[in-house]
C-alpha cells in the first residue's frame, strides 16, 4: 500500500485496501477520520456517522480483523491495513446469515445502528461461534440502539448460532 505523500501543504494522496480492493485517496487531509474517507471519498456509506467519539458503534469496521470505530482512526493511519466494512461482509448479491437473522427476528428497525451491529456480530461469531449470552452482550456493548431494546438483536444472534450448529 502506498504511504501518504504530500500533494501540497494541506493535502495528501495515499491508498487503502478496503473489502479486498485497492482504493486511491486523492487530495485527502491527514486529519480525516477513516469514517470520513470511507463515506465521503470512497463512497462506502455503510458505516454511519453519529457520535464521532467512538461511543455508539455505528461506524464499526474491521481493521486487520480487529473491530474498531472508524471515527477514531485517521484514514492515513490505515495505510497498509486490511479494512472490512459492512459492504465487504458476505457476497454482494446475497445477505449473510447474520443479516437474514436480523431481518427475520425484527432486529432492524430504523436501521441506523444495523451496519455496526452486523459487523460486530460477524466478528464475534467468527471468533467465538458458541459465545454465551454474556459474551454476546459484551461484544455488542459498544453499539448503541435506541429502537430494539436489544432483545431482538440477541434473538438474531441466537438464531444464527442455532442455524450454524445445525449445518
Amino acid at each position: 500500500m502506498t504511504q501518504p505523500s504530500t500533494v501540497n501543504d494541506e493535502s495528501v494522496t495515499y491508498g487503502l485496501r478496503v473489502n479486498g480492493r485497492e482504493h486511491g485517496v486523492q487530495a485527502g487531509w491527514l486529519g480525516e477520520s477513516l469514517l470520513y474517507v470511507l463515506r465521503e471519498r470512497l463512497g462506502l456509506p455503510g458505516a454511519k456517522n453519529a457520535c464521532e467519539q467512538g461511543e455508539c458503534g455505528s461506524c464499526s469496521v474491521l481493521l486487520d480483523d480487529v473491530l474498531v470505530c472508524a471515527c477514531c482512526v485517521l484514514g492515513a493511519d490505515a495505510v497498509g491495513s486490511d479494512i472490512r466494512t459492512v459492504e465487504g461482509i458476505g457476497q454482494p448479491d446475497s445477505l449473510t446469515d447474520v443479516q437474514c437473522a436480523f431481518l427475520a427476528e425484527g432486529a432492524v428497525q430504523c436501521g441506523f445502528c444495523t451496519p455496526g451491529l452486523i459487523v460486530a456480530v460477524h466478528d464475534l461469531l467468527d471468533r467465538s461461534p458458541d459465545a454465551d449470552e454474556l459474551a454476546v452482550r459484551e461484544a455488542i456493548s459498544g453499539n448503541l440502539c435506541r429502537c430494539t431494546g436489544y432483545g431482538r438483536i440477541f434473538a438474531a444472534v441466537a438464531a444464527v448460532q442455532r442455524e450454524r450448529a445445525d449445518a
